[in-house]
């Protein structure tokens, strides 16, 4: 349902000053104050027609009781720091950007893959994977893992009852079966779909194979005392995180003890920015009528350079692939940063550095076999054969 439209005489915004690429679009229509996620109060809201914010603005009856705001817009997957029963109750609307960040997470996941068996000198060809929430990240976790010859299993509960069992696995089999296991779950607290905590120690005590697991999804979904645990009683091959309970007063003893701690950044490519704020300025217009429906940004960085040069001559597919995904994004790097600096939590984020998604790049290829350029086609390269 569209507000009615208001002029900028009497229309003011509230934004994110950390929401990339958002500046000049929705100034024709309004007054627009841009502020720290911290610094957006009650006094500040009182008289916003709207907010467009990102996950560390809880949007909450403290936050917006008497408040002037029609809608909410944030430019992230997430929304669980939008009371939605509040906003249902006082009928503000709200919108989250579901799938801006998906693709920038599968480069995380990819990297972080290849990184993990290069360090324990394996090859991932041929290991299992659970993928644990199979939405728009999922999906496209599931197409690279294939890509990479690994073997997958898919749970996925509210999926499954929807759509039928006969691509979905339940959670027993993944802990029975997986190499590793991924998550990328909504934080539900409560009800048939409850995730806050679900690998806690039953769960870890209840594998079979002594996987790797990876939480790139919501740091509560990890309990991270059974966690540390697990991996002190050598129960899981090893933790990689980028989310963490607590954030940022993070758990420094269980990040001592990761294969890879990342300042929750696996979504922070430039693409997947531009993505959600793209979601939220159109949402912003649908909703007030401002007929800049089709907006996008423009000006999104470049890496230094986008041309990845790759001889595959007297070298495995496997290692082609992993040299290609590692070009765009290093997990290494971010988890030296955090290491080096775990009290920076929120900085290193607010702070990240240009990184743009495989699609970006074209792979000048001399001495790669047909059919490994076709797997690096279909992971999003750009392909430049020599």
């Amino acid at each position: 349902m569209k507000h009615i439209r208001r002029s900028i005489e009497t229309m003011k915004i509230i934004i994110d000053n950390k929401i990339p690429y958002i500046k000049g679009a929705l100034e024709p229509f309004a007054e627009v104050v841009y502020l720290p996620g911290s610094e957006t109060t009650p006094e500040v809201v009182k008289d916003a027609d709207a907010i467009i914010t990102r996950t560390r603005t809880i949007c909450n009856e403290k936050l917006l009781r008497g408040s002037k705001v029609k809608y909410i817009a944030t430019a992230t997957i997430g929304f669980d720091h939008i009371d939605t029963d509040y906003c249902k109750q006082t009928g503000i609307e709200w919108t989250n950007a579901p799938g801006c960040n998906a693709e920038s997470v599968n480069q995380y996941i990819a990297s972080a893959l290849c990184s993990w068996a290069m360090r324990k000198r394996t090859d991932l060809t041929g290991l299992t994977i659970g993928i644990v929430g199979v939405g728009n990240v999922g999906k496209r976790i599931e197409k690279t893992c294939k890509i990479l010859g690994m073997n997958v299993l898919l749970n996925d509960p509210p999926r499954e009852r929807t759509e039928g069992s006969s691509e979905f696995v339940s959670l027993e089999t993944i802990q029975n079966e997986a190499d590793i296991i991924t998550f990328h779950v909504p934080l539900n607290m409560t009800g048939e779909d409850a995730t806050f905590h679900m690998v806690d120690e039953d769960f870890l005590q209840n594998l079979r194979k002594n996987p790797l697991i990876i939480n790139s999804c919501r740091g509560e979904v990890c309990d991270s005392e059974a966690i540390y645990n697990a991996i002190e009683a050598s129960d899981i091959k090893g933790f990689i995180a980028d989310c963490w309970e607590n954030e940022p007063d993070i758990n420094l003893d269980l990040l001592n003890l990761c294969e890879y701690g990342t300042p929750h950044i696996a979504g922070y490519s430039k693409d997947g920015k531009a993505n959600g704020t793209k979601m939220s300025v159109q949402a912003i217009s649908r909703f007030f009528d401002l007929g800049i429906n089709n907006w996008a940004p423009t000006d999104v960085e470049l890496p230094a350079t986008t041309i990845i040069k790759i001889d595959g001559n007297q070298r495995r597919e496997y290692s082609v692939l992993a040299e290609a995904i590692l070009s765009t994004y290093d997990i290494e790097n971010d988890d030296d940063d955090l290491r080096d600096s775990p009290l920076k939590f929120e900085q290193l984020r607010g702070d990240y550095p240009v990184r743009r998604e495989f699609n970006t790049y074209t792979i000048e290829a001399k001495n790669i076999e047909i059919k490994t350029l076709e797997k690096l086609k279909e992971l999003g390269f750009q392909i430049k054969n020599k």
